[in-house]
């Protein structure tokens, strides 16, 4: 089998100073992974089979699924270069004849038949709309008409109230373009949905859980957007405009700041094997014309992941994308994960549909937020506390608002949201029982336990150190093997209830001060307590060469004692490269109630000349950390529970300084 060659043009320094990636490099490589795809097409090219992972829907689906999402990559090209794309407007045609050909052999599962299909009947229906004149137009009367009758049977069917239901109103609206049957009542409903799961400041939960991931930015924020392309007059288009821009908007600025240095965005959330699919709202905000961001921002952060990808072996010698994040690692496959599934890393090629002489293929590339400086950013839907550092470009999360679930709630950890801490230099490790950024208690046969259900205490920015707390009530949790599907959630179980735990994270730069309360530990059988650092791979290549450093180190004199410590070293593969070490202290033997606390330290350095001080004197209380201070009282907002964790955790006069030799 011939494997496509990947041709590119020398890198552009001069236009794209952090990248050297232009628009040619962009066509170049979108053009390679339509060429790798299309070695596996049938003879009709409907359905696209792919080596690899079968979902749980099956070979049908994901062939269909594979289609359809290069489908869209394809629409992107051909939008933007019409005159120089008609080999794939032609091998498109093609399949979409056989795929709605009721009596085809090679014909496609219809939406009404196979829930995956009306996602991927999204794709098709704003692949055609974007190229209707270069492609749609041109196709026989009979072939749009099998694809009007295959879109119809979206009509009146359920979605589940998530980002789902855009894949409804996207078809519906293209049938209405068309003289197709459509249901306004379904759109209408659909975008009641919409704003229902709107959390604030360009922030959406998808679904009714704590549930904030990469969906946000590349469902929510960018299906309004390509609606909005696809029936420009459409009243409730108009309706919506200022609204809907103006939340794209507010998020995008936040996006920035969640994208490292290294060009890695966030390593959080479920569905990252569509890996560069994250840099979809950046282009969202320039296509249609609602970003604060500045056009070369917009690109260095989009061509920044492209690249950080492309560099790390997501395609690999045969030009297909995998599951995995670097390169292939099967423990990232979820349930509804296919060998075509990752082809939805299109959407982060979404700019392609941008002309050559666009503002932000034409502005020279300008530097993301951490690499300007040191970074701070509270968002308040997700509980995120944003750290970045510009001596490493590490951009960091200290998470006291999302585990997707709701308060309350005992599953197990799901490890992509109900962690302490996530960065985009870093991944997180994928157990469920893990010390990878957490705070637990471990009874006598080593089980550890979660947090999943905590209850939000708040967040607060003091003078450029920031602070966010929860609290909860320890759960061991015997998962259930067949739970159910993998969407997101932890796994349920059966549940030993545990004492409550309380944690206050005060971030500064490279450092956290993690202060736990523990409490009602005597009404429980006897067990320790562990306070867990960042995972670090030492093969990632995470920083281009540079090393990662990670470490917990106990506050002397600072409550009760964490006498014991070490590293959980795992040498079993990871997604970036092989084994993980995750540092922790703890209490050797069992824990009493009262108040723990930790420096926990991730960057390239140790650590900046650092000071921890508690003080109480005749000024007051205060609690001083890189050199800001603060009350109790001001901690973390309105919170009774979060103001009185911070007043109780001075134990009379204490002083600790800790300066960057020691750590």
């Amino acid at each position: 089998m011939n494997r496509p060659r990947l041709d590119l043009p020398e890198p552009d320094y001069t236009l794209s100073p952090y990248t050297g990636l232009t628009r040619g490099h962009w066509t170049g490589y979108a053009d390679h992974l339509l060429r790798a795809v299309h070695v596996y097409g049938t003879e009709s090219h409907a359905n696209i089979h792919l080596p690899g992972a079968v979902s749980a829907y099956g070979r049908s689906s994901d062939s269909l699924e594979a289609f359809a999402r290069t489908f869209l990559l394809a629409s992107f090209r051909i939008a933007g270069d019409p005159e120089g794309t008609g080999w794939l407007a032609d091998w498109y045609a093609k399949g979409l004849d056989a795929g709605t050909d009721p009596y085809s052999a090679e014909r496609w599962p219809r939406p009404d038949e196979l829930g995956q299909a009306k996602v991927e009947a999204a794709s098709l229906a704003v692949g055609l709309a974007l190229t209707r004149e270069h492609l749609w137009d041109r196709l026989p009367q009979r072939v749009q008409e099998q694809l009007i009758a295959w879109f119809e049977t979206v009509i009146g069917e359920e979605y589940p109230p998530i980002n789902w239901v855009w894949f409804q109103i996207v078809v519906e609206q293209f049938l209405a373009s068309v003289g197709g049957r459509y249901s306004d009542a379904d759109i209408e409903a659909g975008l009641a949905v919409h704003d229902s799961l709107y959390q604030g400041g360009g922030w959406f939960a998808d679904g009714p859980e704590r549930s904030y991931d990469h969906y946000v930015g590349w469902a929510f924020q960018v299906y309004p957007q390509l609606w909005a392309l696809m029936a420009p007059q459409d009243p409730r288009v108009q309706a919506r405009a200022a609204t809907d821009g103006a939340r794209l908007a507010d998020f995008l600025d936040d996006a920035a700041h969640l994208v490292g240095a290294n060009g890695a965005p966030l390593v959080q959330g479920r569905s990252l094997i569509y890996r560069f699919a994250a840099a979809a709202p950046f282009w969202a905000g320039e296509l249609a014309g609602h970003t604060r961001l500045s056009p070369g921002l917009s690109r260095r952060a989009a061509s920044g992941m492209l690249n950080y990808f492309a560099g790390h072996g997501a395609m690999g010698q045969d030009g297909l994308l995998s599951i995995g994040w670097h390169g292939e690692f099967p423990g990232m496959k979820q349930s509804y994960s296919g060998a075509g599934s990752p082809y939805w890393a299109a959407k982060g090629m979404m700019g392609l549909a941008l002309p050559a002489d666009h503002r932000v293929w034409t502005a020279v590339e300008e530097p993301l937020p951490v690499e300007t400086g040191d970074t701070t950013r509270l968002i308040a839907a997700p509980g995120w506390q944003v750290s970045g550092t510009a001596r490493d470009g590490v951009v960091r999360i200290h998470n006291h608002g999302t585990d997707h679930a709701n308060k309350g709630d005992i599953t197990a950890d799901s490890p992509l949201y109900a962690r302490l801490g996530y960065s985009t230099h870093s991944f997180p490790d994928l157990e469920p029982e893990s010390l990878d950024n957490a705070v637990t208690l471990v009874d006598g046969t080593g089980r550890h336990t979660h947090r999943t259900g905590f209850e939000v205490l708040g967040q607060a920015d003091a003078d450029g150190v920031l602070l966010g707390a929860s609290r909860w009530s320890a759960n061991w949790i015997d998962a259930d093997p067949d739970g159910g599907p993998d969407h997101g959630s932890g796994a349920r179980g059966q549940s030993t209830a545990g004492p409550e735990l309380t944690v206050l994270s005060i971030s500064c730069g490279n450092a956290e001060v993690r202060i736990v309360r523990l409490a009602g530990a005597d009404k429980f059988p006897p067990v320790r307590l562990l306070i867990g650092g960042w995972p670090v791979t030492p093969d990632s290549g995470m920083l281009h060469g540079s090393g990662l450093h990670s470490s917990v180190v106990p506050l002397a004199g600072f409550g009760r004692e964490l006498d014991d410590g070490g590293h959980h070293v795992d040498q079993r593969p990871s997604p970036v490269g092989t084994g993980h070490d995750i540092p922790w202290a703890g209490t050797s033997g069992p824990a009493a109630d009262g108040i723990y606390a930790a420096v926990v330290i991730f960057g390239s350095e140790a650590a900046p000349s650092l000071t921890v001080r508690y003080v109480e004197d005749a000024a007051g209380a205060r609690f001083e950390f890189c050199g800001a201070g603060f009350t109790g009282s001001e901690s973390v907002g309105e919170s009774a529970g979060a103001a009185e964790q911070a007043r109780s955790v001075g134990l009379g006069r204490l002083r600790a300084e800790f300066p960057a030799q020691n750590l």
